[in-house]
């Protein structure tokens, strides 16, 4: 059995979603989870989210334990009252992204910034510890 693509005004754009969200094109099919990039030089780890069009007081970020969280939660509702009908929209969207953080993590310094659709973390490391695995020569 073949399936067979047909063009029809009320189906096409039916089916081009439907492929869009089963292809992993759609970002409903993603859960809207923003893209994230992690950069590690000497001194720290940088996080950056790619988050357009969202306010930075609409971002919570919190550490608990190692693990640092950054969500946003949005609920809207809108309503709208003419004479002969009333629309009403509900928009609602979050996300929550998590990370366990070694310890090396100076805990009390991670900064954060927001600039033009990128949320970037800064998580400065400690001084680098005294080694604990070296080579041992026999004698």
């Amino acid at each position: 059995m073949n399936l067979v693509k047909f063009n029809h005004p009320g189906f096409t754009n039916f089916f081009d979603n439907l492929e869009r969200t089963h292809s992993g094109l759609s970002n409903y099919a993603k859960g809207n989870v923003p893209s994230v990039n992690i950069i590690e030089n000497d001194k720290d780890f940088v996080i950056k989210f790619a988050v357009p069009g969202v306010k930075k007081d609409e971002f919570n970020i919190n550490l608990d334990n190692q693990v640092l969280t950054v969500s946003r939660e949005l609920k809207e509702e809108k309503e709208e009252t003419k004479e002969n009908y009333t629309r009403r929209e509900f928009v609602y969207d979050s996300f929550s992204r998590s990370f366990t953080l070694p310890k090396s993590i100076l805990f009390d310094k991670i900064a954060a910034d927001y600039n033009e659709g990128i949320l970037k973390l800064t998580l400065p490391k400690k001084e680098e510890e005294a080694k604990l695995s070296r080579e041992i020569k026999i004698s």
